[in-house]
Order: structure tokens, then C-alpha cells, then sequence
């Protein structure tokens, strides 16, 4: 695991070039829709309002994700990305995906043929441009995250939303532009003015589906997802092979942003050492954690037992500290040497 700046930084640029994109295509598609009067055309056009808001509210949850930590946010604000994400997924589902299937099933039972085409051929082919361009740089983030990973296997395990949204949502409008383009097609062609309500049903389907997966994948990052299996033996190992530990009992993570992790170890330190090479066990185990982990923000370290032969004051920067269960344990040792002195 590695800190991923450049990754997040692709991801905001490909955010702010989709919000431009949308903005420019929805005011065209919009005109489009005024002057042919094609349900699949407006369809298009609430749906590019809709990826701008969404772009905003992404913009709003990363914004927010970094405030400082505070007195009712002890861990940070990291997941008010999440819960933002969640909102976009929400809102690509009722109010675009459900915009669109009533507009079609509308024009389905009242048609009405498509009136100067070549207004929407022109409007969907500088759209398709602009969402070209989006969908590219927001690949280009995404792949940043990727790697060699499949691309399912990445919207699965990726804790930084703001890559998938971007391309989820750009690579929906340019099938969206498909369905819109053989609506008008097939329907100007035929004389079957339904069918361009049909392909309004099929771009509100598409974005249901959408709004799905991205309900899904935030859910699953809101309620808290730790580090992936392999981390978690690499930090096992690291901790296991430390002189002072006797053994590891667990390792739990969860992460509070896409690049800050808390992580919970419980182990058992040999019980011959001294309380002062316990607490530079402690320093040791997370300079050399953070080294090769640095996503691990914040370590909580609880021991099964200590020596009784020795004090134990412990520092704690927020970053790293004992569980109240050790305090316990050195305070019961304390009263017990005291109650065999007197």
C-alpha cells in the first residue's frame, strides 16, 4: 500500500473537467430538445444536469473530508466523502434514472416524431466530444488507481470514490449518447416516434443501473472497509518478528479516508521485558509500520500483559497509544507490590 497523491489530483482534474463538459453539453442538449422536441434528447439534457450537480457535491464531499480533526471528529471528517458519494448515487438514481424512464414511458403513450434531426445529430456529436474528453481524463485517474487490476476488481477494492464516480458517470453518458442517437435515428427513419421514448427508458435504465453500483461500493466504504488481506500479513509479520513480541493475537484496520487507515494491534509482549523497552517497542514497531504502510495513520496498540517489575508511562500524540485495558493491568500490578510492601 502507498500514499497516492498524484492519484487524487488526476481524479479532482478529472472532476472539474467533467463539471465544465456537463455544464456546455446540457445547455446545448437542452436547445436540441426545445427545437426537435425528442424525449431522448431531454432525457440527455437532465441527465448532464444531474453529472454537474454530482460533480459539485463530489467537489463539496472532498472539500470537506479534510477538515482537521476536532473535539466530536476525534478520527477526522474522511468520511464525508463517502456519505457524499452515497448522495450522487442516490440522486443519479431518482432524479435522473427516474426523470428519464417517466419521460420515455410519457412520450411512449403520447408520441410525438422527432422534428429536425439533424439539430440532434449536431448536438450529440459535439457532446459526444466533450464527454470523450471527461471520459479520458477521468480514465486517466482511474488508471492511476488501477494499476495491473482488473477494472471490476478496482471499483471493488478502491477506497478513493472520486476515480469510479467520474468514470461511472462519464462512461454512462456515452453510451446514454448511443441510445439517444439511435432513438432519433431509428425513429425519424421508421416513423415510429416511440421508439425515441424507448431509447429515453434505456438511458433512465442505464443510469439506475449506475447509481446501483455506486450506492453499493459507497455503502460499503461508509459502514467501514479495512485494508486488504495482504496488507494485513505484511503488517502481521512486521509486528510478529519484533524481538519484544511474544505473539499477535489480531490485526483490524478501517479506513477514514481514502488515504488514512486506523489500525488496532493485539498482541502480548514478552513478559521479561521492561516496561521502557515496551514503550520503544511500541515507537519501533510503528516507525517501521508506517514505513512500508504509510496510508497507516493512527496505530492503538493493546497488550495482553506486562512485566510487573517496572512503571510504564505512556506518551500519546494521537497517533499511537495502549487501550484502557493496559492502564488497568499496570494499575492492578501497582496496587498488588504495594499491598505485598505493606
Amino acid at each position: 500500500m502507498s500514499a497516492r497523491p498524484k492519484g487524487i489530483s488526476k481524479s479532482r482534474i478529472a472532476i472539474y473537467a467533467a463539471i465544465a463538459g456537463n455544464v456546455a453539453i446540457a445547455v446545448t442538449k437542452f436547445v436540441a430538445a426545445a427545437v426537435t422536441g425528442s424525449s431522448a434528447m431531454l432525457s440527455e439534457a437532465i441527465h448532464s444536469v444531474i453529472d454537474t450537480g454530482n460533480g459539485l457535491l463530489i467537489l463539496l464531499g472532498v472539500r470537506k473530508s479534510r477538515k482537521p480533526p476536532d473535539s466530536d471528529h476525534p478520527f477526522g471528517h474522511g468520511h464525508e466523502l463517502y456519505f457524499w458519494t452515497l448522495i450522487v448515487g442516490v440522486l443519479i438514481f431518482a432524479v435522473g434514472g427516474g426523470m428519464s424512464v417517466y419521460e420515455g414511458i410519457m412520450h411512449i403513450l403520447h408520441p410525438t416524431l422527432p422534428e429536425n434531426a439533424v439539430w440532434s445529430y449536431s448536438v450529440l456529436g459535439v457532446a459526444a466530444v466533450f464527454e470523450g474528453t471527461t471520459w479520458f481524463l477521468g480514465w486517466k485517474a482511474f488508471n492511476a488507481e488501477r494499476g495491473r487490476k482488473g477494472v471490476i476488481e478496482t471499483i471493488h477494492e478502491t477506497k478513493d470514490p472520486t476515480s469510479f464516480t467520474v468514470l461511472l458517470e462519464d462512461s454512462a453518458a456515452l453510451l446514454g449518447l448511443v441510445f439517444a442517437f439511435l432513438g432519433v435515428f431509428f425513429a425519424s427513419q421508421l416513423r415510429l416516434p416511440a421508439l425515441d421514448g424507448a431509447a429515453s427508458v434505456m438511458i433512465g435504465l442505464l443510469l439506475c443501473g449506475v447509481a446501483v453500483l455506486m450506492v453499493y461500493e459507497s455503502k460499503g466504504l461508509l459502514v467501514g472497509e479495512g485494508l486488504d488481506r495482504h496488507t494485513l500479513d505484511s503488517i502481521y509479520e512486521l509486528v510478529e518478528a519484533d524481538p519484544a513480541v511474544e505473539r499477535v493475537r489480531h490485526v483490524h484496520s478501517m479506513y477514514l479516508g481514502p488515504d488514512e487507515v486506523l489500525l488496532t494491534i493485539e498482541l502480548r509482549f514478552d513478559s521479561n521485558i521492561s516496561a521502557v523497552e515496551v514503550r520503544r517497542a511500541v515507537w519501533r514497531l510503528k516507525e517501521v509500520i508506517q514505513s512500508q504502510h504509510p496510508d497507516v495513520s493512527r496505530i492503538f496498540f493493546g497488550a495482553e500483559s506486562f512485566g510487573d517489575d517496572d512503571d510504564l508511562s505512556l506518551g500519546h500524540d494521537g497517533s499511537t497509544s495502549f487501550s484502557a485495558r493496559n492502564s488497568r493491568e499496570i494499575s492492578h500490578a501497582k496496587a498488588q507490590r504495594r499491598k505485598e510492601s505493606a
